[in-house]
Formats: C-alpha cells, structure tokens, sequence
C-alpha cells in the first residue's frame, strides 16, 4: 500500500486532496488494508470534466485514496499478464511508450508498400464488462482479487456513447449488457491493454502479419499486398463482433505508406518524421498560454523553461531542427 501510494502521488503531490491524505499517511493506509481485507471497501464519486484535445472526450477522475488502490492491484496483477502480452502493443508499458512506439512504426513504414490503420470506434465507452471480467478469469484464479477487480469495474461511471447492435441482439442487449470505463483510471488504461490482447494475438499468431504496432486503440498492420490487407480488414471486424466493438469507418483506411501516416503525434513520411499539424498548433496555444501566464505573474520564467524542455524532448524523436529553433527564438523573445 505504501509502494501504491508514492506512485500515485507522482506529479501530484502538493495536490489538496494528496496533501490531506499524506498528513495521516500510515493512518489512512491501514484504514483501506483493513476495507480490502474485510471487503468493506467501496469505491468514491468521480469527477467529471470534458477535454476537446486532441478529441472530444470526457475524463474521469477518482478520488485519491481510491487511485492509490488502483496502484496496489495493479502492482499486483500487471506482471501476472504482462508475459503474455505481445512485444508490439505500447500503451501503459513499463519501458514501452509512444516514442519506442513511433520507432516501431516508422521501421514497418519504410519497409513495406501499404499500411492498414485501425481506430476502434469509441473504445474506452464501449469496453464491455462480461467480456472484461471472463478475461480477467483466465489469468487470475485469487477470488479476494476478482472480487477487488469486479468492484472496480462495477463502479465505472456512465460513459458518453451510442448503443451498438451486433448480430443475435435484441432491442435491449445493448441497455441490459454494462459497458464503458472511465479514461483517467489506471485500471481502465491496464484493463484496456487486456480486452484487446486477443486481437494481437490474433493478428500476430492466426494471421501471421509481422508487421503490427498497436499503441490503446490505434494500431496499424503493414503489408507488400494491398489485397492481403484489405482481407484482414474484415477478418478484424469479424473478431472485434466478438468483444462487440467496431473500427471506425472513417479512421480506418488502407494507404500507400510513400505517402505518409500519422501515428501518436507525427507524421511518418518515408524519408521524415515530422510533428503532425494539429500537434503543432495545440503547442503554439500552449505557448501562447504561457506567454499570458508570465505576463500576469501567475507563472515563472524557470516554470516555462520546464515545459519547454518537456516538449522539446518529445519533438527530439522527429526532424524538428529548425521547429525547435524556432521555438527557441519565440521563447526568449517571451522572456
């Protein structure tokens, strides 16, 4: 618990509700160990809040104490699944992550002709929780930890999405059949990893694609054959009726990689990598942002150097040299 509960404080520890609860540290660590083990446990409300960057989509965010249980369980149970996991899924890795991802990526597009992209259509609203709980069945058997998991799934709060029929429902399968996690949970984000294992794993080991990255919900298959892709396509939307998902029908296109492909922030051009222009332009309101910040004194010089850095050590994965200098002049012009 204690372990749990220095890494969900990571970046947030002069957070009010963080400071409240690290005043009676060991105190309130007992109280939940003591909640877990006579299973009195019950999750908090969320917050709720809508974000439009780089999409519409709204956030929830638990309460503290119940983020520092989520840590424990998946201290507990990440390891358990993590060696089945398929080396070419990215999100939510120890040591994996979007740049590791973005070399991946760019390493298939300069090798093959074509390039398949898949975006499934509302994931995270549309994660079905049977399914997710018979999953998490056939790795972990502690009945005190599925007991733990359901209860974390069960208190999912109602998510923004439409109902979807799939082949042999009823008019009310979609109301009675619970789904939806909230984005913001790290559960959600390692349960997110789980769902779709199985598609990996049906690309990779039925399918036989080598080339396959899969970062969440975004991911991409390579081939020299254009029809071979367009095949997989439906054998794909034939397994996700199975976990009663759907690609998106506009995001999800065949294309010659010489033309290029977004992939997590940039675009992947066969001889560049180069920041993607909506990317770009949310940077420049950030800067523009900063700028009103420092103005009105409700940010440092040093707090600005520190976001600078940060961004600068993403655009370092792309050709931004002359991007960065850029940024470099307007940032001292603000100082």
């Amino acid at each position: 618990m204690l372990t749990a509960a220095t890494k969900a404080r990571k970046g947030k520890r002069y957070q009010p509700n963080v400071l409240l609860f690290d005043t009676s540290l060991e105190q309130n660590l007992l109280q939940l160990q003591v909640e877990l083990l006579i299973k009195t446990y019950q999750p908090g409300p969320y917050t709720t809040f809508t974000i439009v960057q780089p999409k519409k989509r709204m956030i929830s965010a638990a309460p503290y104490r119940d983020r520092v249980v989520h840590h424990s369980l998946c201290n507990i149970i990440q390891p358990l699944f993590e060696a089945s996991f398929i080396t070419d899924s990215y999100a939510n890795r120890v040591d994996y992550g979007t740049h590791r991802a973005l070399r991946r990526f760019t390493k298939f597009a300069r090798h093959y002709q074509y390039i398949l992209q898949g975006d499934i259509q509302k994931y995270f609203p549309n994660i079905d929780h049977q399914i997710l709980k018979i999953k998490l069945r056939r790795k972990l058997k502690c009945p005190d930890t599925l007991w733990l998991c359901d209860l974390i799934i069960d208190n999912s709060n109602p998510q923004d999405a439409p109902p979807l029929y799939f082949p042999q429902d009823n008019i009310l399968t979609p109301i009675i059949r619970r789904k939806g996690l909230p984005i913001g949970n790290l559960t959600s984000q390692f349960f997110a990893n789980i769902y779709l294992d199985s598609l990996d794993h049906f690309i990779k080991d039925r399918l036989q694609i080598p080339g396959y990255v899969r970062y969440v919900d975004d991911f991409a298959l390579f081939s020299n054959d254009r029809k071979q892709l367009q095949t997989t396509r439906t054998l794909i939307e034939e397994h996700l009726e199975a976990l009663r998902l759907r690609l998106h029908p506009i995001k999800t296109q065949i294309s010659a990689t010489k033309h290029g492909a977004n992939f997590v922030g940039f675009r992947v051009l066969p001889h560049q990598i180069r920041i993607r222009n909506a990317s770009l332009r949310r940077a420049r309101q950030r800067m523009y942002d900063l700028q009103q910040q420092l103005a009105n004194n409700e940010i440092t010089p040093a707090k600005i150097a520190q976001s600078v850095c940060s961004w600068f050590a993403h655009l370092r994965h792309g050709d931004t040299w002359h991007l960065r200098k850029k940024i470099l002049q307007q940032f001292a012009l603000m100082l």
